[in-house]
């Protein structure tokens, strides 16, 4: 397995724990004022959420559109198969030396039917939204201005899942439409400042391993077999 193979794998296993780790702690909530300048009140499961565009963004630089499409997917099956696990843990009952009883586990892991359908939905639709808008501005540009392609597509893409999970849980009766407005500001603001925030850490991640791995446009392997010639007594590849 290549290096380039290698750093996939770990970058989709990021990118599916992130999201999976979003939909079993969602249900605490907590306050942010950064700066003094505002008060965040916002779910905790919104923290790790950032990450997953940033992920995807990484893979759509290095890897192309069907890389990151396929990480997105394996992402919706994999959370598609916790909720099941947790469905599951939820219904049968527990012991009575158990630690933690019925109540307790179900308040805390207990899923809401609509809460995790619209944010499959929303997951969904801001993801594909998100890799397609990045690649329209890296072909618009030419490859460059890395900084408007990692921003401008999470930008969007984040006010459309913003969006579509407010208006599918008011819809469904779970959150009033009186507090639409309210949380919608909020969850857009923090993930609008993280993906600020990211984009250094976009450029270093970019910076540091397309010469190594490469990008889209690299074959496979082709970065492994320009090392070993750089290494090898010469100038020479092995084998010549």
């Amino acid at each position: 397995m290549t290096l380039r193979d290698r750093l996939f794998l770990i970058l989709a296993g990021i990118f599916i724990a992130s999201l999976v780790s979003c939909n079993l702690i969602f249900q605490k909530f907590f306050t942010w004022t950064p700066f003094d300048l505002y008060t965040f009140e916002i779910s905790v499961g919104i923290l790790p959420y950032p990450i997953t565009f940033l992920v995807t963004d990484i893979i759509s630089e290095l890897y192309g559109k069907r890389k990151a499409d396929q990480v997105v997917i394996s992402g919706l099956i994999a959370s598609v198969f916790v909720s099941l696990l947790v469905l599951v843990a939820d219904a049968v009952p527990q012991t009575g030396w158990s630690p933690i009883d019925n109540e307790t586990f179900s308040k805390v892991f207990g899923l809401n039917a609509p809460a995790v359908f619209a944010s499959m939905v929303a997951y969904l639709s801001a993801q594909f939204i998100d890799i397609r808008i990045f690649h329209f501005w890296k072909k618009l540009t030419k490859g460059k201005h890395l900084w408007l392609r990692n921003n401008g597509s999470t930008v969007v893409s984040q006010l459309v899942d913003t969006g579509a999970v407010l208006s599918l849980l008011c819809s469904f009766g779970v959150i009033e439409w009186e507090r639409f407005g309210g949380l919608l500001l909020n969850g857009f603001l923090f993930k609008v400042l993280v993906a600020f925030f990211d984009t250094p850490l976009f450029y270093a991640a970019v910076w540091y391993l397309k010469p190594r791995i490469g990008d889209e446009n690299s074959p496979v392997g082709a970065t492994e077999e320009s090392t070993d010639k750089r290494e090898a007594p010469g100038g020479t590849s092995p084998g010549e």
